[in-house]
């Protein structure tokens, strides 16, 4: 599960004291013993050093360079084992400390903490390390990221490129194990679907050149710094196109050559996870993995399908307020196909359209958060080596600033990006006030231990930007029927996830089924529903934390608008929301309520 955590969001896992602990507690000093707070900030210390020589990649997405010429075989059952100590040793460590003693901030630390040992003891005891890797994520993906010079591996110093001759000498044994564990899973029936591992082939063929030159993993040497001697220049050069030709290429090449002659054939024709052996088992951590509730899958579809009908009436509204003659499907094959909503010719206009948003929301963004993060944000259009296969997204920068935030757009085709798709919503999602505001403080927060500076759980993460959307109309935003229409279309779209996934992987709906009914319930195109629900195929009970992580937020702000009346600011509410960086939802309800009590 660690896999998961760290291309997710290219940064993962999981207070010191917060700089606003005297209003998180009420505790008496004499009741805080100093000595056992101070053993918990060391045990957190250790295990974070640890954790950064045990996950390089996670290192260097946080912004610490110490291991950046490091890449471990994940794959193999020692380094499995050597995990399992890891974060058993760490469980027990810290229950040996009396949580009555700590303050307020370092009771969150403890139980974050806890929580989360627990969840990757149970995540290991998973059959799911058979399939490496899938078309939407996996170290094939992320190489190529990195490689490219735009992603968090830092091409600034000779020694830079150096550290990334190193890491990319870790692709080969990494490869053979790999393609080690699904022959395994070919053996014990733990395989991926037949139609994920066709979108995987092309991927890798991709990454196949005859001239080193043409290589993704060149450009580096294309952007040397200014500052670099020509011998310098001239030495890295030859041993980049070295590394391309003897360890990228026929790593690649040796993986598209197996995915093709050898998993295709014995790839599975059934699109849920509930069909491998332990099936159940695994779907029912994954959605507590990612929920962080104890909510059944069950209980998670009904909401769905609450959601579905809910929105579908505000759609309903928003068809006849512009004067549509038809029904919702008339209605959205009209956005779909209105030469009026593809106005771009070039990628550069849709980034510029973005922006424009951007602008028009900043004034009313002051009213609603008064702690905004320092990290520079820009928005860029997806590499075109994954631009087919992904979605829109948030890279985090660097804890420093030195890297900027970056919201990616992928562009296939400008002159189809339609405007009705709800521009508007994913800016704030992906964005601003969503992913940006939320990991940038995050990681800006020092007082934090870094265990939670730099931790991702995606129902509070994908929650809360996915509660940022609902904020459009506060922001200036929405005043378009059409925009407005759009924010509908993407919150439908999180409600039909809860239906699908669900569906795909306990109730034995096919791709194809899953397809359509995302088709009939939203405004989506064939080829978007296929991307989306094969993305659900591949990773899931991810797409569940969304709607699950934004129900509790906006639950919360209900609650406390009620309970607190004119005392309730919307900027504090906000604030305290974020401050304390992410966290299981059981334990963010609970930080929260305490921060309300302290109003009445």
């Amino acid at each position: 599960m660690k896999s998961f955590l760290i291309i997710c969001i290219a940064a993962a896992t999981l207070s010191m004291v917060s700089c606003n602990q005297k209003n998180n507690s009420n505790k008496a000093e004499s009741d805080i013993d100093t000595a056992t707070n101070k053993d918990l900030n060391t045990l957190l210390e250790k295990y974070w050093e640890e954790n950064a020589r045990l996950f390089p990649l996670q290192a260097t997405a946080n912004g610490d360079d110490r291991y950046n010429d490091q890449l471990p075989n994940d794959q193999t059952a020692a380094f499995r084992d050597t995990l399992r100590n890891y974060y058993q040793t760490y469980l027990d460590e810290i229950k040996k400390l009396d949580r009555s003693q700590l303050d307020a901030n370092n009771k969150i630390s403890y139980d974050i903490f806890v929580y989360e040992m627990n969840s990757q003891l149970d995540g290991l005891k998973l059959n799911t390390w058979m399939m490496p890797f899938n078309q939407f994520w996996g170290l094939p993906l992320i190489l190529g990221q990195l490689g490219s010079g735009s992603s968090m591996q830092p091409f600034k110093t000779v020694k830079d490129y150096d550290n990334w001759l190193s890491r990319l000498k870790g692709f080969t044994p990494w490869t053979d194990s790999a393609i080690g564990n699904f022959r395994l899973g070919m053996n014990s029936g733990v395989v991926l679907p037949k139609s994920l591992v066709v979108k995987m082939i092309p991927q890798m063929e991709s990454m196949i050149v005859k001239d080193p030159t043409k290589s993704l993993f060149y450009t580096p040497v294309t952007n040397f710094p200014k500052d670099f001697s020509e011998s310098d220049k001239e030495r890295i050069t030859t041993a980049y196109k070295d590394v391309i030709l003897s360890d990228v290429v026929p790593s690649f090449k040796k993986l598209r050559d197996f995915l093709m002659n050898d998993y295709l054939p014995k790839a599975r024709t059934t699109s849920g996870i509930s069909s491998i052996p332990g099936g159940k088992e695994t779907y029912n951590y994954l959605v507590k993995f990612w929920t962080t509730t104890n909510k059944t899958p069950e209980q998670i579809y009904q909401t769905g399908l609450a959601e579905v009908d809910r929105i579908t009436a505000l759609m309903d509204s928003v068809k006849n307020a512009v004067g549509f003659k038809g029904d919702l499907k008339a209605f959205f094959h009209y956005l779909k196909t209105d030469k009026k909503f593809t106005p771009y010719t070039t990628p550069q206009q849709v980034l510029d359209a973005f922006e424009a948003i951007h602008k028009k929301m900043e004034p009313y963004l002051k009213t609603m958060y008064k702690h905004v993060p320092k990290t520079p944000f820009e928005i860029r259009q997806t590499e075109a080596f994954r631009a087919a296969s992904a979605s829109a997204e948030y890279n985090p920068g660097s804890p420093d600033g030195s890297r900027p935030g970056i919201f990616y757009v992928p562009i296939l085709e400008a002159t189809k990006f339609n405007i009705t798709s709800g521009m508007e919503s994913l800016f704030l999602h992906e964005a601003i006030p969503g992913h940006h505001y939320q990991i940038s403080l995050q990681q800006e927060d020092t007082l934090l231990p870094k265990f939670r500076r730099f931790t991702w759980y995606g129902a509070y993460g994908e929650g809360y930007a996915l509660y940022c959307e609902s904020l459009g109309k506060e922001l200036g935003l929405y005043t378009d029927p059409y925009q407005y229409m759009g924010a509908l279309g993407d919150e439908m779209h999180r409600a039909v996830r809860l239906v699908v996934d669900v569906a795909i992987h306990t109730k034995n709906m096919t791709r194809e089924e899953a397809i359509q009914y995302m088709m009939s319930k939203e405004q989506i195109s064939e080829e978007g529903a296929t991307a989306e629900i094969e993305r659900y195929m591949a990773i899931p009970g991810q797409a569940l934390s969304y709607k699950v992580g934004q129900l509790k937020i906006s639950e919360l702000r209900s609650k406390y608008e009620k309970e607190l009346g004119n005392k309730f600011i919307l900027a504090d509410f906000h604030d305290e929301l974020l401050k304390d960086g992410g966290m299981p939802l059981q334990i963010l309800e609970s930080k929260m309520d305490t921060w309300a009590a302290s109003f009445k």
